[in-house]
């Protein structure tokens, strides 16, 4: 296999893009920055500057023949379009969760990559996490036996501001798409049915955007196993991420990250560390991985580490959550699908 550094060029420097292209320039060793592209011109100058390569438009970036591959890092609302872009440029992608919040654009965007043959990956970056991702092998190598119950807990240190509330598409579009894939990720079976619950418990503004701020969810697999998450946008004492798989043979589980691993004891106990206290610390090394994945998938012949197939299922689970949290019932996502397709 080719090893050379896949040249990438980022699309979107904002917070999240930012960050990936630092790591993709100085982290990750499979991979070389060579652009940069912003709608802001300012921020795509001054990230390019600080990275040390050039600051170009989107058109600028797609028709440079260096540019192997584009990290879309974008607004949501641009992610489809900047996405038929690049395939019809025949650059691979690694786009940033969600392909869209609208399934009928994410199918539009999927059939571009088809169509032109291009390499595609959707970052849901939790699965390339350490510890989950060893929670996800233990559960395919059979260590504890057939899986009968996996649980995903996911809750952020504050909620975010009602700005951004108003355009987010809704907990289980925004915060608990995550861990639609995460579940069937480590339980290695299809989601086929969904009951959501969800409720206002932290901030009355939610209820004004038509929002909740803290759900639970039971999902049923093809293989029978089920599955639960819970999710709040508010955890005081930090980033809360924990995985678990408890089957026939025993439990396997990730736990959550401390700023450092130190512990103080005395008389009256033990006092640890604070948790991580956003998810770029939490997953930083996840992130790191997750593009040296991409740009593996790009030198190889092997299946996208995150396929298009793959990332649209979370957002269909998500649609189906708010379907059953409306109607107060299990949806299937045979229903679900159907309603999509008359829409």
């Amino acid at each position: 296999m080719n090893t050379t550094p896949v040249a990438v060029a980022m699309l979107g420097v904002g917070r999240i893009g930012k960050m990936h292209a630092t790591l993709v320039a100085r982290s990750v060793p499979e991979t070389r920055l060579v652009a940069v592209a912003d709608a802001f011109a300012a921020t795509a100058t001054d990230v390019g500057a600080e990275l040390g390569v050039p600051a170009l438009t989107v058109a600028e970036v797609l028709a440079l023949p260096e540019v192997e591959a584009v990290g879309v890092c974008t607004t949501t609302a641009t992610h489809v379009d900047t996405i038929i872009a690049a395939a019809e440029a025949g650059k691979a992608i690694m786009c940033e969760k969600p392909i869209s919040n609208d399934i009928a654009d994410v199918d539009r965007a999927l059939a571009a990559v088809k169509a032109n043959g291009v390499k595609f990956m959707v970052g849901f970056n939790r699965r390339f996490d350490p510890s989950h991702a060893a929670v996800q092998k233990a559960v395919m190598n059979g260590d504890i036996g057939q899986v009968e119950i996996v649980r995903v807990t996911s809750r952020d240190p504050e909620p975010p501001p009602m700005s951004y509330v108003a355009g987010s598409g809704g907990l289980f579009l925004d915060m608990m798409v995550h861990d639609f894939d995460m579940a069937p990720f480590v339980v290695g079976s299809p989601v086929v049915s969904v009951y959501a619950q969800g409720a206002v418990r932290v901030d009355p503004g939610f209820a004004e955007h038509g929002d909740i701020d803290t759900a639970v969810v039971m999902m049923t697999h093809a293989d029978g196993t089920l599955s639960t998450i819970d999710n709040s946008r508010r955890a005081v004492y930090g980033y809360d991420q924990r995985v678990e798989a408890f089957g026939s043979l025993g439990m396997v589980q990730s736990d959550n990250v401390r700023l450092n691993t130190s512990t103080i004891t005395g008389a009256h106990g033990t006092v640890a560390q604070p948790l991580e206290n956003w998810f770029i610390g939490r997953y930083q090394e996840a992130y790191r991985v997750e593009w040296a994945a991409f740009a593996n998938y790009v030198r190889g012949d092997g299946p996208s580490p995150v396929p298009g197939d793959e990332a649209r299922l979370p957002l269909v689970i998500a649609a189906a959550a708010n379907l059953s949290m409306a109607e107060n019932r299990p949806v299937t996502i045979a229903e679900m699908e159907q309603r999509l397709a008359k829409a």
